[in-house]
């Protein structure tokens, strides 16, 4: 056994407790699927924290809810030139046209952003031409993060579960996670906090960096459907898979026809869409507190160590076992888990108001979603249609989130007027208020959602059926 053989041998030993027993080419499998998913969760994580901190800085923080708004419309011609595409190309090509995209536009975006975040002794005259400009740029980096965070990563997932089976899927998935959540704890903080910590002015050299990195998902991708065994490269197909092809009729409007049809997929679309808008009201008050205390690259500094702190307790979390619940529980235990999780921390928040506690309560909420419900959430699409993977996913993931956070928005707006009636605090204490009026009930459904989706998932995979 020679020296790569034996630490391949001995990281299976280690996977053993947390993820299960893998066969040899199988866990190779799952591990350069891993170094695919770090590599897009580092690169997303690092501009989660730029895409807050650029806009803070070029427009305004209390202008954030709005950004959201507007990010509902702007990707609907998106996703539908991304459905066409997936009907004209194959979902490998579609792994390397989409990093392509993005990987260029980051480095025409970090070329801009030299001029739009110089220090204003820098720039002699700043004219309100210039100061429009600044405000379109910030809103067009806001929305092409966005887009990034929904195609980018749901192009992967879809990807992954229609290259695996359902057993694989529930000890490889969560070791991908694990896989991925490293790559969001060190591109963060290193690319993300990198001008901070050298003294400059501007984020440009984080974005350069970024760009690269995406550009390298492409030689990734390729290297891992060369050397990988086609046997591992099978998806589930159920006994009445065929029947449902027939009935699908294509166009890019096919995903979003195929959710309102199945209660399956409503269901799932219901369980993304109810922490989104919980999340993105804890989110928006994280980030106003944060923007009144840090600016500039400061705040892209601080907000990247949220970003890596979140991966680091995701990362814990697995490590620790959180994987088993859904092995050894089953999916429903696991997706009724989180919003009982949530709850607890809309307790607090409710209850807590300061930045320190602001980021805790962000870091826990997100760090468990991504270790327990995200991978539960991603195996519910294995007893699909390859269709329903790739289109439906995409609708769900994109315009789930993107209507979520668009509701969580428009709640977030009455913060301002609140505040303008009552006075700042009575404003925030009204306001807090309708936050729990919104957020227990959403909560109720959402748990009876997941009972749902996982007495479903389960019947489908013991008839060998297909849901949907």
């Amino acid at each position: 056994m020679n020296m790569s053989s034996k630490i391949l041998h001995f990281f299976q030993l280690i996977c053993r407790f947390n993820f299960g027993i893998f066969d040899r080419e199988e866990f190779k499998k799952f591990l350069r699927l891993g170094l695919i998913f770090a590599l897009i969760i580092g690169v997303y994580w690092t501009l989660r924290p730029l895409k807050d901190a650029i806009f803070i800085q070029l427009v305004d923080k209390l202008h954030l809810p709005y950004a959201k708004t507007v990010s509902v419309l702007a990707l609907l011609p998106l996703v539908m030139f991304y459905t066409k595409l997936l009907e004209r190309t194959s979902r490998e090509r579609m792994l390397i046209i989409l990093p392509t995209f993005y990987g260029i536009a980051v480095l025409i975006f970090a070329f801009l952003m030299t001029f739009a975040q110089a220090p204003k002794d820098m720039i002699a005259v700043r004219t309100p031409f210039f100061y429009a400009a600044t405000q379109i740029l910030g809103y067009s980096w806001y929305l092409f993060v966005e887009s990034f965070g929904s195609l980018v990563v749901a192009l992967f997932w879809a990807f992954a579960a229609d290259t695996t089976e359902p057993i694989s899927a529930k000890r490889g998935f969560p070791l991908v996670v694990a896989l991925g959540q490293m790559g969001g704890i060190v591109s963060p903080y290193t690319v993300g906090g990198l001008p901070h910590r050298m003294g400059l002015q501007t984020d440009a050299l984080s974005m350069i960096c970024l760009g690269l990195l995406i550009l390298l998902i492409i030689p990734l991708v390729r290297y891992f459907l060369r050397v990988t065994p086609k046997s591992l490269l099978t998806a589930f197909h159920g006994k009445n898979e065929q029947e449902l092809e027939k009935e699908q009729e294509p166009g890019f409007l096919e995903g979003l026809k195929l959710m309102l049809k199945h209660r399956y997929l409503i269901g799932i679309f219901a369980a993304n869409f109810i922490y989104e808008v919980i999340v993105t009201i804890f989110d928006f008050n994280f980030k106003v507190a944060a923007g009144s205390q840090y600016t500039g690259v400061a705040l892209s500094n601080y907000l990247s160590i949220y970003g890596s702190s979140v991966n680091i307790v995701s990362l814990l979390c697995l490590l620790l076992g959180i994987s088993n619940v859904t092995r050894y529980l089953g999916i429903g235990v696991a997706l009724a888990a989180m919003p009982i999780i949530v709850g607890c921390a809309l307790f607090g928040f409710l209850t807590m108001d300061s930045l320190n506690f602001l980021f805790a309560l962000m870091v826990g909420s997100k760090a468990i979603n991504y270790a327990l419900n995200g991978p539960a959430l991603k195996q519910l699409y294995i007893p699909t249609t390859p269709d329903v993977r790739f289109k439906a996913q995409a609708w769900i993931e994109t315009f789930g989130s993107r209507a979520s956070k668009e509701m969580g928005s428009i709640f977030n707006m009455l913060l301002n007027p609140l505040q303008a009636i009552f006075g700042m605090i009575s404003g925030r204490y009204y306001y807090l208020m309708l936050s729990g009026c919104l957020g227990f009930p959403l909560l109720a459904v959402w748990l009876m959602v997941a009972v749902f989706l996982g007495k479903t998932f389960k019947k489908a995979i013991e008839n060998k059926t297909v849901v949907c």
